[in-house]
């Protein structure tokens, strides 16, 4: 007895001596720290929550949905530059930059019937061979634009009295242009656009010799092409084709 009590106690002994084995420790930050109060606080194991990404594009600016490719009636309003693509157009009205200085009208592309389209670009197409190209400074104007300008110059000699008819303008048959380079600078014109004086006319007699000609090219290739040039502005022409006034059509703005 004494000697199996003897080796019962022995093996106990060696039971309790025997190492524990060690636990593999995990990511260290799944450990808690001590906060500098002494405090335990738990180590946070997630990222911090952050703002989601944005994945939706930034807005752009609305823009002008094309033409149907099949061709229109020729009494249709169009988008100029969507049939004449390499036309030149600053529409002076849509800014300050006119004789008013004001807007008159808060579209920025030009707009005409497709018949007077066709007409222009046939004499873009005649320019384009002298390296030249015509610019727009201004082509279908609402009748509400034409009532602003007749209200600030009356004088029916340069603004069309809305009252009598109004403007070819607010036909959609008129156009203002000059003529530019293929690098896109404006020739040498007897005057600027909307120069109310007879320097403006069709005389060329109070310019230089290059402001005549180049105005008398204009002239010459805008009539061959089916327009009739107006006598007091060297920039203006209207189709020799009629059209009604328009009364509802707004170009879209942007």
């Amino acid at each position: 007895m004494r000697i199996a009590a003897f080796l019962l106690a022995i093996l106990l002994l060696s039971g309790c001596a025997r190492q524990r084995p060690v636990q593999p420790q995990t990511e260290a930050a799944a450990l808690p720290t001590e906060s500098a109060a002494g405090v335990t606080e738990p180590v946070q194991t997630q990222p911090p929550e952050t703002e989601p990404v944005q994945t939706q594009p930034p807005e752009t600016e609305p823009t002008i949905p094309p033409e149907p490719t099949a061709p229109p009636e020729d009494d249709a309003l169009v988008h100029i530059r969507t049939w004449i693509p390499g036309i030149g157009q600053e529409l002076r009205y849509a800014g300050e930059d006119n004789f008013t200085g004001q807007q008159i009208y808060p579209f920025t592309e030009g707009y005409l019937r497709y018949g007077t389209v066709k007409k222009l670009a046939a004499a873009q197409e005649r320019l384009a061979e002298q390296g030249l190209s015509l610019k727009i400074w201004d082509a279908y104007r609402p009748v509400s634009a034409q009532w602003t300008l007749w209200q600030v110059c009356p004088d029916p000699r340069y603004v069309a009295d809305p009252r009598q008819g109004s403007s070819n303008h607010s036909r959609g048959s008129a156009v203002d242009v000059t003529l530019v380079d293929s690098q896109g600078r404006e020739l040498d014109m007897p005057t600027d656009f909307d120069d109310f004086s007879a320097r403006a006319d069709r005389d060329y007699s109070d310019c230089t010799e290059i402001q005549a000609a180049n105005a008398r090219l204009l002239e010459q290739v805008m009539r061959e092409c089916g327009f009739q040039p107006y006598w007091q502005e060297w920039w203006h022409f209207s189709d020799t084709d009629g059209y009604p006034v328009e009364g509802d059509f707004q170009p879209p703005v942007g």
